[in-house]
């Protein structure tokens, strides 16, 4: 799988009209000579297929190549902005998990009543609502007109490891992670309590109030366990949604994470970088798929991970 997307990244960026060494690019005055030499300098001047399976045998070792704008190794940039991208979003996905299971199971429970409706309205609202929309709404109330949150950035004070700090950074982060939450609680919630009515039909919820187990008892022995398996595996396949999400955020944020790297490194043409990223994004990727088969089959010995 990582071997065909790392193929089709490399045909759709090889692909794109433009280029970082056209003339003009660099340079008004390059020279078409010293552009050669540049091209030769990145192997840029071999046949495609060449170029290719050069680039995937310095994958294998963890070697993304040289950025064509920073001339710094790629891998350095990416492992010098990851952690950020990954704070984000792991937060996010958290925060998604915990509210989507706890607003879906308690509108099922309660249909047709106030808070099912309400339910119902913020999760259309949530998945109708652009993120960046959003984003900059939010900038323009709390951080400009009320000034309760940064506009943009991590840090407003000195890094220097004290609880300040820590606590400071994480009054940066509210902004971003709210945005990310709110975009993915909609389709999970519907979802939750799409799947929780059906488990309340069935037979095994009625013979479990014909024995007089109260709410509690069945939502936890019942209701949860059959709800875990298509929820975290639902949540591994919009892992790629929630980090390609963080492109725009990071840049309207300016947090110097992957997403802005991506954004700026397609600006600038710098397709070491780009191809860097998406591989990096496609592992990241088939990781959290293989960590919800993981997490499933610890939850039931007995569930088929083939």
């Amino acid at each position: 799988m990582l071997f065909i997307i790392s193929l089709i990244s490399f045909l759709a960026i090889n692909a794109a009209p433009n280029s970082f060494f056209a003339s003009g690019e660099l340079n008004p005055n390059i020279t078409e000579e010293s552009i050669a030499q540049l091209k030769a300098i990145y192997g840029l001047d071999k046949p495609l297929y060449v170029q290719f399976f050069s680039w995937i045998g310095a994958i294998v070792q963890l070697d993304f190549g040289i950025s064509f704008a920073s001339g710094e190794m790629v891998k350095t940039e990416i492992l010098d902005r990851i952690p950020i991208t990954l704070t984000i979003n792991i937060i996010s996905m958290f925060l998604i998990f915990v509210t989507s299971l706890y607003l879906g199971i308690k509108s099922a429970l309660s249909k047709n009543s106030i808070f099912d409706k309400f339910t119902g309205q913020l999760s259309l609202l949530s998945f109708s609502m652009p993120s960046f929309y959003l984003a900059l709404l939010l900038v323009l109330i709390f951080a400009m007109n009320l000034e309760l949150v940064p506009i943009a950035g991590l840090h407003s004070v000195p890094e220097d490891g004290s609880l300040t700090y820590y606590l400071d950074f994480a009054w940066h982060l509210i902004l971003p992670i709210f945005v990310i939450t709110f975009g993915g609680i909609g389709s999970l919630t519907l979802y939750i309590r799409s799947l929780t009515i059906e488990i309340l039909k069935s037979d095994y919820i009625f013979f479990a109030k014909s024995r007089g187990l109260n709410n509690k008892q069945i939502l936890r022995y019942y209701i949860l366990p059959n709800l875990y398996p298509p929820v975290i595996t639902l949540l591994g396949l919009s892992l790629p949604g929630i980090i390609g999400g963080s492109v725009i955020l990071e840049k309207i944020f300016s947090i110097n994470g992957m997403g802005l790297l991506f954004f700026n490194s397609a600006l600038s043409h710098d397709y070491p970088v780009i191809m860097g990223i998406l591989i990096i994004g496609a592992m990241l990727t088939l990781i959290g798929n293989l960590l919800a088969d993981l997490i499933l089959l610890k939850l039931n010995p007995n569930f088929n991970t083939k």
